[in-house]
């Protein structure tokens, strides 16, 4: 695709990714009291350490992954406190790429790929991948893709429910934690779906 919206991701910069991710206002109400909970630059050498077996930052470079950018929000709740459908964490990343087509590639070869090959084995942090689906997702400018991953770890199970997209070069990813085994498809398309606005707005100059 070579339209005016990808070709202008082009002269986005890494310092530029931070006025992607979203805000604490800008999360959809029912998370809004949720509290600012990790922030920063997400580097290959980062990225390597903090997911699943088997990568590693040089990796991640050949595939076309030049750096990150990453902002997560959490419950103020007490984990004892939350019943199953709780939940914990919010979070926007975009991911800059040398090229359109190196996001592709990520998204299947990495982000699809590495956690199916990954179910019902254990992770870096001892937690136990259960169960991978794919989700559909739409209303997105270009490809997309989803994730429902449910983990075992010392606290029970939780849910993760991931949403990737594509605007250009760069890689939209909206994901929401969730105690227990529920899937929050519309609640992570609703932060994707604000997630790709703002990272159009940035884009074109508009933000």
């Amino acid at each position: 695709m070579t339209d005016a919206l990808t070709s202008a991701t082009y002269d986005i910069s890494e310092d530029d990714l931070r006025w992607m991710v979203l805000e604490g206002e800008k999360l959809p109400e029912e998370l809004r009291d949720f509290e600012p909970f990790r922030e920063g630059v997400l580097d290959n050498a980062t990225m390597a350490e903090q997911g699943l077996p088997a990568n590693t930052a040089e990796s991640f470079h050949r595939l076309g992954r030049i750096t990150g950018y990453i902002r997560e929000f959490g419950t103020t709740i007490d984990r004892s406190l939350l019943g199953d459908g709780s939940d914990l964490v919010a979070a926007t990343v975009a991911h800059l790429f040398r090229d359109y087509g190196a996001v592709s590639r990520w998204m299947e070869e990495v982000f699809v790929k590495r956690f199916e090959e990954n179910a019902g084995k254990k992770t870096e942090n001892g937690h136990q991948i259960v169960s991978v689906q794919r989700i559909k997702v739409d209303g997105f400018y270009d490809e997309a893709v989803g994730m429902w991953v449910v983990q075992r770890g010392p606290n029970g199970l939780v849910s993760s429910t991931v949403i990737d997209f594509r605007v250009g070069r760069i890689l939209g990813v909206a994901y929401l934690v969730t105690v227990g085994d529920f899937q929050r498809k519309a609640l992570a398309e609703r932060i994707a779906t604000e997630l790709e606005r703002q990272i159009v707005r940035v884009v074109l100059g508009s933000a």
